[in-house]
């Protein structure tokens, strides 16, 4: 919970400067820790408005979305804690990360 929380706390500072946050993950075992911690933390800090944000997935392999090897596509499956298919924070694919395409 610590982690999420010093993501949203930080995603807070950065919209409230009128700016964008902006994430970098990578997939392993942070895909269900932030399934599972980001949306209470993002309940409990309202400024970290996830329109905001942009997401960036660091150690993407170049794989279809399917692969169980695919980052961006763990986060898609789980949600990434905030809605089916969306990525980390209810970032969409389209508009708030950079996808790598094989």
């Amino acid at each position: 919970a610590a982690l999420a929380r010093l993501v949203t706390e930080a995603a807070a500072e950065a919209v409230a400067s009128g700016g964008r946050f902006t994430l970098g993950l990578s997939g392993g075992s942070l895909v269900a820790m932030l399934a599972r911690e980001l949306p209470p933390a993002l309940s409990a800090a309202p400024g970290a408005d996830p329109s905001r944000w942009l997401v960036a997935f660091c150690d993407e392999r170049l794989v279809p979305l399917e692969d169980p090897e695919s980052t961006e596509g763990a986060y898609r499956v789980r949600g990434g804690g905030a809605g089916h298919r969306e990525g980390p924070g209810g970032c969409s694919s389209s508009s708030q990360s950079r996808p790598v395409r094989p």
